[in-house]
């Protein structure tokens, strides 16, 4: 089979998400998508000679990205890659990068950034891949919950939690800077209603203090965000681990920065914690440096949050 490389129209939309919608169990990725009003400019697909059908797409989504020094800069995500089976094994993925490599490096782009359990398929494109950590153990006994009232997020706390957020990564590398539209429809496609996540109120003013995002899975409690004063942290994990419990799990795994704050905090949650590496991650710079991009995502406290996925 041939296939020729172009852009996307918005004629194209519904063979998309019909391709999507084969390879992922992922519904919200035409809502995600549709975030970009160039998304059809930023949308590479290998349409196939013979039927005229789409064989596989890359997607490069334009974010601001904190640098090692937390200046945002324009990065270029690269995401809802997908192949249609009968058409792998081609090479077309390849093809599709070197497309928008050009496009992201023409509009400014200082380096590239992907998530991935295939990384073969990208080396080959110049995109290498970065160390990042995780924790996971036993949960804990439920400790001493202290001081602070913890409770389930509502609407009525959505400024005060995307405030705590941007204090919180202000100056974090590897974190994105959220619009109004990110909170509106790309985070709750990663994380569900904001009322799935919790909240942490100061005791005397009743001010929301922290936010934390945890989703039980089929065998843990999986954490994926959190941001707030550092003193409410082991708060809400205790929070997290009771809900786990009620859940019919016994194990949870975190995904926050390493540091002084989460040790402390982690006897909270977790009976046993053991710290595992792993390399999902991957960058390639473009204008940028590989020194300068190995900086940030190297760097003591960095963090890509799985809310900001593209």
């Amino acid at each position: 089979m041939s296939a020729h490389v172009r852009t996307t129209t918005p004629a194209d939309e519904p063979a998309l998400a019909a391709l999507w919608a084969r390879c992922f169990d992922a519904p919200h990725l035409p809502r995600l998508h549709a975030l970009d009003p160039d998304r059809h400019r930023h949308t590479f697909v290998a349409q196939n000679d013979t039927d005229g059908g789409i064989d596989a797409v890359v997607v490069y989504v334009p974010r601001r990205i904190r640098d090692a020094h937390g200046v945002p800069r324009r990065v270029g995500g690269i995401g809802s890659v997908a192949t249609r089976p009968e058409a792998r094994g081609q090479g077309l993925v390849r093809r599709l990068l070197v497309a928008a490599e050009r496009v992201m490096t023409a509009e400014g782009c200082d380096w590239s950034l992907l998530f991935t359990g295939t990384p073969g398929v990208y080396r080959g494109s110049g995109w290498r891949e970065f160390a990042s950590t995780y924790t996971e153990g036993t949960l804990a006994p439920s400790p001493d919950p202290g001081t602070f009232r913890i409770r389930a997020a509502a609407e009525r706390d959505a400024p005060a939690v995307a405030a705590l957020h941007d204090a919180y990564n202000t100056t974090r590398p590897l974190s994105a800077v959220r619009t109004p539209q990110d909170w509106a429809v790309r985070v709750p496609a990663w994380y569900g209603p904001l009322e799935a996540s919790l909240v942490a109120e100061d005791p005397g003013s009743g001010e929301v203090v922290g936010w934390i995002v945890a989703r039980p899975e089929t065998e843990r409690v999986d954490v994926h965000e959190f941001a707030g004063a550092p003193g409410c942290l082991g708060a809400l994990l205790a929070a997290v681990g009771e809900r786990g419990r009620a859940a019919g799990l016994d194990r949870a795994r975190v995904r926050l920065p390493d540091g002084p704050v989460l040790r402390a905090a982690l006897p909270a949650l977790l009976a046993d914690a053991r710290t595992v590496t792993e390399h999902a991650g991957m960058a390639r710079p473009l204008h940028a440096t590989e020194e300068s991009v190995r900086a940030t995502v190297a760097a003591p406290g960095a963090v890509h949050w799985f809310g900001d996925c593209f």
